[in-house]
């Protein structure tokens, strides 16, 4: 396929060069005024890029919190020393509404995010105030600009719900000498807000961009957004959980209403249904022959016939990119980002390995065809053997495709956690049993120098999960959400769930929530879903909490409270039935780190003081 330059190089950021982010803070740009700006269209073009630019640095999942990505501070993964041990200072609570651990910020913070809102309202407005002339070479470009300015004003709130929750929604430029009495919102007010926006943005843009011009914002990205925020409004953090200690300000308007997730499920359907020339915008990656389904980009196989090719090429094959993909940023890290989490062997520093927590989610395939958790009662009747968790069951092709376990192959050599440079606890070696494998093309080697195009910020899959939980929540199981979920899990060559989903909501939640989290590991998404759901202090996860403290590392599955991660290590044994090198090994779990997740605390992001200082309206998030 055509080389897409627009996606590789991401909205002209070498292109338009002659307007700087100093113009929008109402200093000169190339001695011109802010009039002599906004009546060329050009000018007017390259302000929008810097926006672009902006929305694509606030938001990285590979890089969020500075170098490593969100997975170490959730019960996905561990992160390593490296950087100031950023990751381990968040899980063990040193973080305050006196400062971040990186505060330096990745742009994802609170002062940063109204900083790019006041510069799309700088634009909003000046378009309106000069009446920027369209673009003689192609008229209706301006129209275009302004709806993805539109879209980024609602995307960057969205940004800041996501991790403050109740907010200023600011939809106007603000003069820094004047009144600064700024007052928090209702969550549900705010999500109006944002697809109140979204839908300026929708009228504005196009259906599709093509060729150079693919990756701006279009209609999808627009009805994503609004299906986003539907979600999280219906979820139990705003609507029905029980937040302990509760302090928000507008709390009362938090309790449960089933219109939220009838929202929620409208909202993603139109996404689901959205159709370019009478075909539909968005469909799952299907790419890849059956007769080359194990081999890299090398055209070999040297997993162990164990990696299907087509799960390495939805995160790179332009198929699945301009198919699949709703919203996304690109050109997120270089080869460097790949020797951070190779293993020692392959000369890399395992700076974020995948724990227990997230392992055990990824379902066997039991001997009726179906897909089961690896903890369900029926589990070790089906041949499940938690001493051979890797072999003893066909696990789930993702599994696999994400991560590197002691029998793995990788690069044709089998990986060994028991000994050598890849051994437990060893130097720049794993803490947990595992690496990452995820997003890794097996054939690239960390001296060769490549751009890793990242995860979406959303694919067509979380739409899907959306669309079936509304539908499950509002009128229980249905045979449509039951076969679109399929969908996903059969594209991955993943056994269906089993019938008896249909005849439970509860069931059919589970699947929902444990699909969710194995499609998109890795994808900046369980920090916030941990989150929404109230997990750490739900009634059910703080029962598994209890007994887990009695009975330690071997109780399982595990508590979803953020407040411990697990890991599993070889252990030399006669009648053990993994192999490497000549000796037998049997798998045992044990305890990593206990963490600190306090509730409501670490349900929102702190405001910063200085922030509170200059703003003495605002009112500080619970718990800190």
């Amino acid at each position: 396929m055509k080389n897409i330059s627009f996606l590789l190089g991401f909205i002209l950021c070498l292109v338009m060069n002659s307007c700087s982010d100093d113009f929008l803070d109402k200093k000169p740009d190339d001695k011109m005024n802010e009039q002599q700006v906004f009546e060329r269209y050009n000018k007017v073009d390259g302000l929008v890029t810097k926006v672009y630019e902006r929305a694509k640095f606030a938001n990285r999942p590979l890089v969020f919190f500075n170098h490593f990505s969100t997975a170490p501070v959730t019960d996905e993964c561990e992160g390593s020393t490296a950087e100031k041990s950023l990751t381990n200072v968040f899980n063990a609570g040193g973080w305050s509404s006196m400062g971040m651990p990186d505060r330096s910020s990745c742009g994802q913070y609170w002062w940063d995010l109204y900083d790019n809102i006041r510069k799309a309202n700088v634009i909003l407005e000046g378009v309106r105030k000069y009446n920027t002339p369209d673009n003689i070479l192609n008229p209706g470009d301006l129209e275009k600009r302004i709806g993805e300015v539109y879209f980024f004003r609602a995307y960057f709130h969205y940004l800041l719900i996501r991790m403050y929750g109740e907010v200023p929604y600011i939809d106007h430029t603000i003069d820094p000498q004047g009144s600064m009495d700024f007052k928090k919102e209702s969550y549900h007010a705010l999500v109006e807000k944002i697809c109140a926006d979204a839908d300026s943005a929708y009228s504005r843009v196009p259906d599709r961009w093509l060729s150079t011009d693919f990756g701006r914002v279009e209609k999808g990205a627009c009805l994503g957004l609004k299906a986003i925020v539907r979600w999280m409004a219906a979820t139990p953090m705003w609507n029905g959980g029980t937040m302990p200690d509760d302090t928000r300000q507008f709390k009362a308007e938090y309790t449960y209403d089933k219109k939220r997730w009838e929202a929620a499920k409208v909202a993603s359907k139109a996404l689901l249904d959205f159709k370019v020339d009478g075909a539909a915008r968005y469909t799952l990656y299907t790419g890849d022959a059956d007769n080359e389904t194990f081999k890299n980009d090398r055209g070999k196989d040297e997993n162990g016939s164990k990696v299907y090719k087509r799960l390495w090429n939805m995160y790179y094959d332009m198929n699945s990119i301009m198919g699949e993909w709703v919203w996304f940023v690109t050109r997120d890290k270089s080869e460097g980002w790949q020797g951070d989490c190779y293993p020692p062997t392959s000369q890399g520093s395992s700076r974020q390995m995948p724990v227990q927590e997230q392992v055990d989610e990824y379902e066997y395939i039991g001997p009726d065809g179906y897909g089961y958790p690896v903890y369900a009662d029926r589990a070790t009747t089906d041949g499940y053997d938690d001493a051979n968790p890797y072999a003893s069951v066909k696990r789930d092709p993702r599994f696999h495709r994400d991560i590197m376990y002691h029998g793995a192959v990788f690069k044709n050599s089998q990986i060994n956690t028991a000994e050598g440079n890849n051994r437990i606890g060893g130097s720049n070696a794993t803490t947990t049993g595992y690496y990452l494998r995820k997003f890794f093309k097996e054939g690239w080697n960390r001296d060769q120098g490549f751009i890793i195009n990242g995860p979406a910020i959303w694919r067509l899959p979380e739409f899907i999960y959306i669309y079936a939980e509304a539908v499950n929540e509002t009128t229980g199981p249905t045979q449509e959400i039951y076969d679109l979920i399929n969908q996903v899990r059969a594209r991955s060559w993943m056994a269906p769930m089993p019938p008896s989903v249909l005849g439970s909501k509860e069931l059919m939640n589970q699947y929902i929530q444990r699909e969710r989290r194995v499609e998109l590991f890795y994808e900046n998404n369980r920090i916030w879903t941990s989150r929404l759901y109230l997990e750490p202090s739900s009634s059910t996860e703080l029962a598994k909490e209890t007994q887990w403290m009695a009975q330690g590392a071997n109780y399982w599955p595990y508590p979803k409270c953020q407040r411990a991660i697990h890991g599993m290590r070889p252990v030399e044994d006669a009648n053990g039935k993994i192999v490497i090198n000549g000796k037998k090994y049997r798998m045992e779990r044990y305890k990593i780190e206990d963490r600190v997740f306090v509730a409501p605390r670490h349900y929102l992001f702190p405001i910063m003081d200085d922030e509170i200082k200059r703003t003495p309206s605002l009112v500080q998030n619970p718990g800190w």
